[in-house]
């Protein structure tokens, strides 16, 4: 039986490698993005443009997903948003706009897939939080904030759901080399210099020396929505940083 998957923030860098990951392993894949996808979502599956930091849109994608699959075994919820500046310098106007797309698109996500994982008799959330939820830096703090709050929330889901065999876990990504990431260089953390220095200088802080690929982090996050890999996990904080937050600051 075909296993299906709803992953929102689908055209981004690590929404798109789940997405292709997710099909590879045979499931279904029905992706949800405020940009088109462009080519190449596969065929057997179905791409919703929308933008999930409405709160309005929210039912009108799960009645689209309710047309294509009567059930669902995993949610990724991938989706975000980042403003880099000085908190004294954030509009509430901003800060709200963070909060809307990072944790109250979860929310209401995961209330409106909750029916359909139960029909499915059971499966798993995936919250994609960051290591900013843990350990962070000037410049980002509504961005932290909000993937602090995912933790917390993914907690209490994990607890409410499991009676349902519902699994909720999140996944920390490090420096991964996205859009996102690259758009957020200019906070001065990674250093002045073209992008590739700024990469280069991120680099140097993991422990393996490297940036992170979008693959990598895809592949995590199969790990946890797969419930043969990682069936006795849930309500955990998975950090997949290539040994960032292992160094101390001070070494």
């Amino acid at each position: 039986m075909t296993k299906t998957v709803l992953i929102t923030g689908a055209g981004g860098g690590i929404g798109r490698a789940t997405v292709q990951l997710f099909s590879e392993k045979g499931w279904q894949v029905i992706g949800v993005d405020r940009s088109d996808f462009g080519p190449g979502f596969p065929e057997n599956g179905h791409f919703i443009r929308a933008d999930i930091s409405h709160a309005e849109a929210a039912e009108q994608i799960f009645a689209e997903v309710r047309r294509f699959s009567l059930g669902l075994e995993a949610l990724v919820n991938n989706a975000a948003v980042q403003v880099a500046k000085p908190l004294v310098e954030t509009s509430v106007e901003e800060w709200d706009a963070v909060m809307a797309s990072n944790l109250r698109s979860v929310f209401l996500f995961v209330k409106l897939a909750h029916p359909l994982l139960k029909a499915a008799g059971g499966g798993a959330i995936v919250n994609v939080s960051s290591v900013h939820a843990v350990q962070t830096s000037a410049n980002i703090a509504a961005y932290a904030a909000s993937k602090g709050g995912l933790l917390a929330l993914t907690r209490a889901l994990a607890i409410e759901f499991a009676p349902d065999e519902i699994r909720v876990n999140a996944i920390l990504p490090g420096a991964v080399d996205t859009p996102m990431l690259r758009a957020g260089l200019g906070r001065g953390h990674a250093g002045s210099g073209d992008m590739q220095s700024r990469l280069d200088n991120l680099a140097r802080r993991t422990v393996n020396g490297r940036v992170g690929q979008p693959s990598e982090i895809a592949h995590a996050i199969y790990f946890l929505a797969d419930n043969e890999q990682s069936s006795f996990m849930t309500g955990q904080a998975m950090v997949v940083d290539g040994g960032a937050t292992a160094r101390l600051s001070t070494e």
